[in-house]
């Protein structure tokens, strides 16, 4: 078992910045891929970012603004926004997935970007 815990989500201006972190604990060693996905309103998850034997894959809509990475050390994956924009306002998830092909999901961020 794997238990990711997100923070980090909030209020911010477009143009503005936040950095989401997702704490990991349990059995990670068993993770091979870790990745954030987002849900804007009314609207079906969608990936936004993932890190996957070190490379980096990101959406379209968030390539150049958007940065995944790992401090192995603490057991933490971040996603670090920049300039944001009203349509990535959503709720944040935090996910990873095992070599069996399990997958275990955060209980989501809120983070919501005024115009």
């Amino acid at each position: 078992q794997v238990q990711l815990v997100e923070s980090g989500g909030g209020l911010v201006q477009a143009g503005g910045s936040l950095r989401l972190s997702c704490a990991a604990s349990g059995s990670i060693r068993d993770i091979n891929r870790w990745g954030w996905y987002r849900q804007p309103p009314g609207k079906q998850r969608e990936v936004v970012a993932q890190l996957y034997r070190g490379r980096e894959e990101y959406a379209d809509s968030v390539k150049d603004r958007f940065t995944i990475d790992r401090d192995n050390a603490k057991n933490v994956v971040y996603l670090q926004m920049n300039s944001l924009k009203p349509e990535d306002t959503a709720v944040y998830y935090c996910h990873a997935r095992s070599s069996t092909y399990f997958n275990y999901w955060g209980q989501g961020t809120q983070v919501t970007v005024s115009s």
